[in-house]
């Protein structure tokens, strides 16, 4: 089930919005911040944030700015400013989609769907996988952090692969050594541990002030959580 975060302070509009797209099949999640919108999408995945600009604390063109540095979830901004300048650069700063209020409900909810198409079509064609500045490549198994290409073995590629693909999930060791392996987890972590390791190095070599694999104690792996 798509997951959508709507960015609105107006209580009456929020709720408006987050009852239709529930009503839709959408699972809905609200901020009325744009400080806790950022906090959101930076600690969940969402298919979809629909974003106003007014908003208290941090306007919505600097929320904008600030997720387009670490995702490039689809971004419906909805405004009563109707300048076509400011949709412009809405559109500029990496908007996919722009609604005047006052809007139609209908509207909104077919402008979400057309959207949330075009961004899995996408996704499915292209087959390139995006967390923070790490950007994999199915196609062509090739890894890259800010633009600069990292050499991974077999393994390493597959095991980072595994952690991208499900954003928040912790493998266990046991998961991993399984499913990349393909062989019966004997309970010797060391060959998991040093692949690990080898990946956190070769990214940290790029990018050394990003955390990307985090440990859970007792557990396992995930993708670092913020």
């Amino acid at each position: 089930m798509d997951k959508i975060l709507i960015i609105e302070d107006n209580v009456d509009v929020n709720k408006m919005l987050n009852e239709a797209l529930t009503e839709a099949g959408y699972k809905v999640k609200s901020a009325y911040t744009g400080i806790d919108g950022i906090k959101e999408v930076k600690g969940q995945e969402y298919s979809m944030v629909l974003l106003d600009l007014m908003l208290p604390y941090k306007s919505g063109d600097q929320v904008l700015k600030e997720m387009r540095e670490f995702s490039e979830v689809p971004v419906i901004v909805i405004s009563a400013k109707d300048m076509i300048s400011t949709k412009i650069d809405i559109l500029k700063l990496g908007a996919d989609d722009y609604i005047t209020k006052p809007f139609d409900l209908g509207e909104v909810v077919a402008r979400v769907e057309a959207n949330l198409r075009r961004s899995n079509k996408t996704v499915s064609d292209n087959e390139v996988i995006n967390y923070k500045d790490i950007w994999l490549d199915e196609n062509t198994k090739r890894v890259s952090v800010k633009d600069v290409e990292i050499d991974l073995t077999a393994k390493e590629y597959k095991i980072l692969t595994m952690l991208m693909k499900n954003k928040g999930k912790v493998f266990t060791k046991a998961n991993l050594y399984e499913s990349i392996w393909e062989e019966d987890y004997l309970g010797d972590d060391n060959a998991i541990k040093t692949h690990v390791s080898n990946i956190r190095n070769k990214l940290k070599k790029v990018n050394s002030k990003e955390k990307y694999i985090e440990t859970v104690w007792g557990l396992g792996y995930r993708l670092f959580k913020e």
